[in-house]
């Protein structure tokens, strides 16, 4: 898989691109947890979810928000970070511009940023927010939100608590025009750790496939 370096709002952003050879694949882009506690590209997560879109048939990209691994700048509060995925999304339609659908993925911290990304970019078709920070961070501006999704996350969770992600999901459910999903990983905590990890990916890949399916009848 390409390492790849390419333009964001601050500089240079690192990232790993992985391409499908049909050219109107669809496009995913999985964005990685907080900068600040060790959160990267490389995070096991983010890998996973890297793959499992791959192997569902989307051409996929991950990468360094601003400030992390070999990505210029620094750390701003989520705005600059909302930007540098706007600037990975281009990034990637550019290089694909036959492609029909796009998905955004994230986890924790970026689970935030994708929701923000989807609400600025219409072409975004679905998501996956894995472990949601409904704690942390303000969602209020999924108002309403443009499209469906699955957000997943682990009982154990004790970062962002299974009862906060509860009452998003219920807030989410509550508009009209969209269908949320839910799934919750028994006895998983915030990183999925072994043996949860293959169960988070395998609810991803068949919420996934099924939605690829809805779309191509």
């Amino acid at each position: 898989m390409p390492e790849v370096i390419f333009q964001g709002p601050e500089g240079r952003l690192e990232g790993r691109y992985h391409p499908q050879k049909e050219k109107d694949s669809p496009l995913g882009i999985i964005l990685h947890p907080h900068p600040k506690f060790g959160g990267t590209m490389n995070n096991r997560v983010v890998y996973n979810l890297h793959y499992a879109f791959f192997r569902m048939g989307f051409t996929v990209l991950r990468f360094n928000f601003r400030g992390v691994g070999r990505s210029q700048g620094t750390y701003d509060e989520g705005v600059g970070e909302l930007s540098d995925a706007a600037a990975a999304l281009d990034y990637l339609q550019a290089l694909n511009p036959n492609a029909k659908h796009c998905w955004v993925a994230g986890f924790s911290f970026g689970a935030w940023i994708g929701m923000q990304l989807l609400m600025r970019r219409p072409e975004v078709s679905g998501f996956v927010s894995v472990s949601p920070p409904a704690n942390m961070y303000d969602f209020t501006f999924l108002a309403p939100c443009p499209s469906s999704g699955l957000i997943i996350n682990g009982s154990a969770d004790n970062v962002a608590p299974p009862e906060s992600i509860e009452d998003l999901v219920r807030r989410l459910r509550e508009q009209k025009g969209i269908t949320i999903s839910h799934q919750v990983v028994a006895s998983a905590g915030h990183f999925f750790e072994e043996p949860n990890m293959d169960t988070l990916i395998t609810c991803v890949d068949e919420y996934v496939r099924r939605r690829l399916t809805e779309t191509t009848r």
